[in-house]
């Protein structure tokens, strides 16, 4: 098991926004032209790794040394669609340059 904080929170920024696709796309979309509805299954999937994405944010924060400004931004990004995507490919050098720095617990 990865025992990386920094490894685990860049894994959960990837996990929060592609659950954020799916539930716009696929759960959107399939219960509109079918009677497939996954919104309730996918959107609760969204909800918990949304929760746990904000206090990841909080925890993290000073580890990578963060300001408000960044942090301010990381939570704004876990909003809008598609934006954690981008924070993560922003952020991916930081992220990297800390994974190497930190010792697993």
């Amino acid at each position: 098991m990865v025992k990386n904080p920094v490894f685990l929170y860049r894994m959960l920024t990837l996990a929060e926004g592609w659950s954020f696709v799916l539930l716009l796309v696929f759960g959107s979309v399939l219960s509109r032209v079918s009677e497939i509805d996954l919104v309730m299954p996918l959107g609760a999937l969204h909800g918990a790794l949304f929760v746990l994405l904000i206090g990841s944010t909080l925890l993290i924060r000073r580890r990578l040394g963060w300001g408000f400004g960044t942090t301010l931004l990381a939570l704004v990004c876990a909003v809008v669609p598609l934006a954690p995507f981008w924070f993560h490919h922003r952020k991916r050098d930081d992220f990297l340059t800390a994974e190497r720095g930190v010792q697993p617990a």
